[in-house]
């Protein structure tokens, strides 16, 4: 019984990942204005730039419905708009070169910077051993047989 589960999960896999390296969906404009930044300087993506009649949003919505019609698929038409206006236009900046410093920095402060929180509060939570040792060496073993004896004659 499990391995006929196991043939229908991989066989379900296997269909899925065909399935998706084939066409997969087609892109629509709101997909593609959400991958790009507007070109009139106010910084939001294509599709959230609120300026009213702004020239480059108009341009760049007419370039998409064009491509998308014209049958590409949605990286295709990201790499026309790249070799375009250049590497800024995308909303996200590839994960390669010099440009992957912006995708591995934050996860590796993040992991230091818990490394030292932990460090810390390890250090911060510790006694300190000097302390005790002195306390413990510092008294005369005559006077705590005295006060010893004192406790004995109160209590009993």
């Amino acid at each position: 019984m499990s391995a006929r589960v196991a043939i229908v999960v991989a066989a379900m896999m296997i269909f899925a990942s065909v399935g998706s390296l084939g066409g997969g969906v087609k892109p629509t404009p709101k997909s593609i204005g959400d991958g790009l930044i507007c070109q009139c300087g106010c910084t939001q993506t294509v599709t959230e730039c609120n300026h009213f009649e702004c020239p480059s949003r108009a341009e760049m919505n007419a370039l998409t419905t064009k491509e998308i019609a014209a049958g590409k698929d949605e990286t295709t038409i990201l790499q026309d708009f790249v070799k375009q206006y250049g590497v800024q236009v995308l909303a996200s900046p590839p994960a390669a070169g010099f440009n992957l410093a912006v995708w591995i920095l934050p996860g590796v402060g993040l992991i230091v910077g818990l490394g030292l929180v932990i460090f810390f509060v390890r250090k911060w939570r510790k006694p300190h051993p000097k302390f005790s040792d002195a306390a413990d060496s510092s008294v005369d073993p005559k006077v705590i047989a005295a006060i010893e004896e004192e406790m004995r004659k109160v209590a009993g």
